[in-house]
């Protein structure tokens, strides 16, 4: 149980670096004057895609690590791979159909992928140094 709650503290912090990060991708096309909707649109739905993902892989991760506690090491690599194989064909089906459907900036949609692990890395950092405090 504790470490769902992990997963749901670690998602939150996630969400929020995601809302922050796109903020400012979107502030960016603002000031290079490419803003418009479809922008909008791309990051808040790319960061909801990177959010949700994040959030299944460490489920999934925590439900594999549950399995292989009670010695089903094999059920929880094959859980852990089926996750990965549904988590990208699930986030790729729907960046394309977003993406072809002309209402979002292709750019915009995608880059928060690329916020995560930043993200994770910063709050680590802070994490550690608040930890050093105590």
């Amino acid at each position: 149980m504790e470490s769902r709650k992990f997963v749901f503290r670690q998602t939150g912090i996630l969400a929020a670096g995601q809302a922050l990060c796109t903020a400012a991708m979107i502030g960016v096309f603002a000031l290079i004057g490419k803003f418009d909707t479809s922008v909008l649109l791309g990051g808040i739905v790319g960061g909801l895609i990177a959010t949700a993902n994040f959030f299944f892989m460490s489920l999934f991760v925590t439900l594999a690590a549950d399995k292989a506690e009670a010695q089903d090491v094999v059920g929880g690599q094959k859980l852990i791979q089926l996750s990965y194989m549904g988590r990208m064909l699930g986030m790729f089906l729907v960046l394309i159909l977003c993406a072809k459907s002309g209402y979002f900036h292709v750019l915009a949609l995608v880059l928060p992928l690329a916020f995560t692990r930043p993200i994770l890395t910063i709050a680590e950092i802070f994490k550690k140094k608040g930890e050093n405090k105590a």
